[in-house]
């Protein structure tokens, strides 16, 4: 990975920061995207002492806002002439429906939508790359995910489960299609699974009900580190610059299911988010 430019969405904390601190070792350039400053810089120096590594950068990007994604594209274009990979790994999971600065039910907004524009503004550099890789962070939760196309916004019936499992599908549909429109190129784009993750846990912690939550389910976690490894493997590997949208969990190829393989779908899920970037 030695001079490699890499881009780790939601690199302040747990998978995100797991994997910048083993990209800095490996010798890439890695540019944390964060929508905190502070809490940004607090990973960022962390990283830094773990990792021993100098080039190390810290830029703001809210994935929740259309104007912030837009501004972080154009100073990575202003300060790097190429992308080698990017990673999709921020989420969100919320308990109660909310909405994106841009009106959009969050999950989705963030999960998906964010990164449907920061992926699209970004291609340009990822083909001034020699092998440009895409990594997109899924879960397993797409299995019971519908893409409610007639209330995208879950403005109807809205829980935690349909809202995340709506977005982690949507990731998978779009790593497919996009999949299709990169054919022919250098650049490749997969999906993953990373598996069960402590950080990743939408309760909060300070609460007594989260911190009863959090110590029942506990031994079950993965560490972040255990949870970057396939997006570490995706980002590096052989298979993830000549493999084009898979799926995979524990570094292996996994068969996906049901409404996840339904392209036409896909197709349309990435005409609604076109027609939903170019309106704002």
């Amino acid at each position: 990975m030695t001079g490699k430019v890499v881009i780790v969405t939601g690199a302040n904390a747990g998978m995100g920061l797991a994997a910048v601190i083993e990209l800095a070792k490996a010798g890439a350039e890695v540019i944390m995207a964060c929508r905190s400053r502070q809490r940004g810089e607090e990973a960022r120096a962390k990283a830094l002492a773990e990792s021993g590594a100098a080039h190390i950068e810290l830029m703001l990007c809210d994935l929740g806002n259309f104007a912030s994604i837009r501004a972080f594209c154009a100073s990575v274009a202003e300060r790097y002439s190429r992308l080698d990979v990017l990673i999709n790994n921020a989420g969100v999971v919320s308990l109660k429906r909310q909405l994106t600065d841009d009106g959009y039910e969050s999950m989705l907004g963030v999960n998906h939508l964010g990164h449907f524009l920061l992926t699209t503004e970004l291609l340009g550099l990822l083909h001034a790359s020699p092998q440009g890789r895409i990594v997109v962070v899924s879960s397993g939760a797409y299995k019971v995910g519908h893409i409610h196309f007639d209330d995208m916004n879950l403005q109807r019936g809205f829980n935690v489960v349909k809202g995340y499992a709506q977005s982690k599908l949507a990731n998978i549909l779009f790593t497919r299609e996009l999949a299709r429109r990169l054919e022919g190129t250098s650049v490749t784009v997969n999906c993953l699974h990373p598996g069960a993750v402590g950080t990743s846990l939408g309760v909060n912690r300070e609460t007594g009900f989260g911190k009863s939550v959090y110590a029942l389910l506990r031994p079950f976690f993965l560490t972040p580190l255990e949870g970057a490894e396939t997006t570490l493997y995706l980002a590096s590997s052989q298979e993830g610059g000549t493999a084009s949208g898979n799926y995979y969990y524990k570094k292996k190829q996994q068969t996906l299911s049901g409404r996840a393989i339904d392209d036409e779908a896909a197709k349309r899920l990435w005409q609604w988010s076109e027609e939903q970037i170019s309106k704002l």
